[in-house]
């Protein structure tokens, strides 16, 4: 439903590239809704491997929310391989190599619901009433 979240991770590259306002941005107009995000420093290498290793340990963890959301972020991320990835995504924009592919996304939502508990308190995820909704939605 409307109501999905999916986590998404901006790793160290896309930090270095200067690509987050760029990646939020692509989200936010496609009318997904930002409910949460995190910045932190993550205190040593098994504490990252515990929050699914050191690249998504690193860089911003945004939350969004909306319909079929799991789908349509992993759909606008691009394959895992950029050389696989169409023009518009973006990994197909943005990346060459596999090992730099700048940003992880959710691949289902039981996937979603673990990795959005590792980082968040429910308490810490908003719930907003986007006045948008309407003219994205029908």
């Amino acid at each position: 439903g409307a109501n999905e979240r999916t986590f998404v991770a901006i790793k160290p590259d896309g930090v270095q590239r200067h690509l987050v306002g760029e990646i939020i941005r692509r989200f936010e107009r496609k009318g997904l809704q930002l409910v949460g995000l995190k910045l932190l420093q993550v205190s040593g290498p098994a504490r990252a491997a515990e929050l699914g290793g050191h690249l998504v340990a690193r860089g911003p963890k945004p939350v969004w929310q909306g319909l079929d959301v799991v789908k349509t972020v992993r759909t606008m991320i691009g394959e895992t391989d950029p050389a696989e990835s169409r023009p518009g995504t973006i990994r197909g924009d943005f990346c060459v190599e596999v090992s730099k592919n700048v940003i992880h996304g959710s691949d289902s939502v039981e996937s979603a619901q673990q990795e959005i508990s590792l980082w968040f308190r429910p308490e810490e995820l908003t719930c907003w009433e986007d006045t948008a909704e309407h003219w994205i939605y029908a």
